[in-house]
Parts: C-alpha cells; structure tokens; sequence
C-alpha cells in the first residue's frame, strides 16, 4: 500500500468513526427528548388531577358538587 492509498484508508476510517460517533449523538438527543417530552406529560398531567381535585374541593365546600 502506499502512501496515497494509506492516507485514503485513514481518510475513510476517520469518516465511519465520526459518523458512527454522529450517530450515536443523535440516538441519546432523542432518547434525551422523548424523556423530556414524556416527563412533561406526566407533569401535566399531575397538574390537571390537582386541579381537578381543587375544583371538586371548591364544588363540595359550595354545595355545588353532585
């Protein structure tokens, strides 16, 4: 092999290392988003049953709640 042909070799390992470190980056991003995105569901959700459960305390405390 000679030089040219070695710097090539080189070359073309250097861009699958980085693409595959590429992708790497890129598959911890969105599992990274759909923990966000799920974490915030959640909490939304948390927040709609506390209050839902003030309003039902406000209707009972009311006598409005049946």
């Amino acid at each position: 092999m000679n030089q040219s042909q070695n710097t090539s070799f080189q070359a073309e390992q250097a861009k699958g290392q980085a693409e595959e470190k590429t992708s790497q980056l890129m598959d911890k991003a969105r599992d990274t988003a759909q923990s966000a995105k799920e974490s915030c569901q959640e909490t939304g959700q948390q927040m709609q049953a506390k209050a839902q459960g003030a309003a039902d305390s406000i209707k009972d405390t009311l006598g409005m709640n049946k």
